[in-house]
């Protein structure tokens, strides 16, 4: 052995076995790129084309003061998912998906469970309240450091979205799914349902948001309203067999491009 040669025991290991690196600052594009590619990974080998998302309040329990929704998003998913079932499709299309914790998130996992389909959780690591629910298909069961990786997940494979009462955590998604879509920033038509319109209402004054001249009366026409089951599934048919049927074959899953209109071809 050269006296150059380190001995086999000094070796260091290769970058992308290296735990002190990959957990470091500098590896920090490496982890953002694994969230992307993982989940990738698994919504391929299941065969996952899109999905229906439900957003809601993680403190919403079965039994507690606002239990009706809870039972109701459950009865909405458990419905969705049967009738996403007799699709004849090699993929799954429109699976429920959640943001994988208690409440509303567990309710639509729950319920696409009940009616034995795949569904899907995109769990975050938080210091409370959020922890993965038993409803959810193992395969399909993910865990997310960054914030916005997670949404992009929702977002981009997503063709209907409903959102039940919450607080900060479903307004930040609401909002965020209302601003790309206001903006044209999806290349795809999403249905966009509010659940429980007296709540809303009551919660965020959109007439008022008009009145002040802050969005356009057209805006409204990006949300509609339901307060039952079986309204919100009526909406949400209709905007999927409508937008999202697509005859053609894509690649599966089917992720959405965003629109940017300096690029040729206009799409991201």
């Amino acid at each position: 052995m050269s006296a150059h040669t380190p001995p086999h025991g000094n070796r260091r290991p290769v970058a992308y076995l290296n735990e002190q690196f990959l957990n470091s600052a500098d590896a920090r594009g490496l982890r953002i790129l694994a969230e992307y590619l993982e989940p990738l990974a698994h919504f391929r080998k299941e065969k996952i084309r899109d999905t229906v998302v439900f957003f809601g309040s993680a403190r919403t329990t079965e039994d507690g003061p606002m239990a009706r929704y809870y039972n109701e998003a459950r009865t909405l998913a458990r419905m969705l998912t049967e009738w996403s079932d007799t699709l004849t499709n090699s993929a799954c299309r429109f699976v429920v998906c959640s943001g994988g914790g208690p409440g509303i998130m567990e309710a639509a996992n729950r319920g696409a469970a009940d009616a034995n389909g795949k569904t899907i959780g995109l769990n975050i690591g938080l210091p409370f309240e959020q922890f993965p629910n038993p409803y959810i298909t193992p395969e399909l069961s993910f865990e997310f450091h960054y914030f916005f990786m997670r949404k992009f997940w929702f977002a981009y494979m997503a063709k209907a979205l409903v959102v039940f009462p919450g607080g900060f955590g479903t307004m930040d998604e609401l909002m965020e799914i209302l601003t790309l879509t206001q903006t044209q920033k999806l290349t795809k038509k999403m249905s966009i349902l509010l659940y429980g319109s007296s709540y809303w209402n009551e919660i965020i004054n959109f007439q008022a948001l008009v009145k002040h001249g802050v969005i356009s009366p057209q805006d409204l026409n990006l949300f509609q309203f339901a307060d039952d089951p079986d309204a919100a599934f009526a909406i949400l048919k209709e905007g999927l067999l409508t937008y999202a049927m697509h005859p053609e074959i894509q690649e599966t899953p089917a992720l959405s491009s965003s629109r940017n209109p300096q690029m040729p071809g206009g799409t991201l």
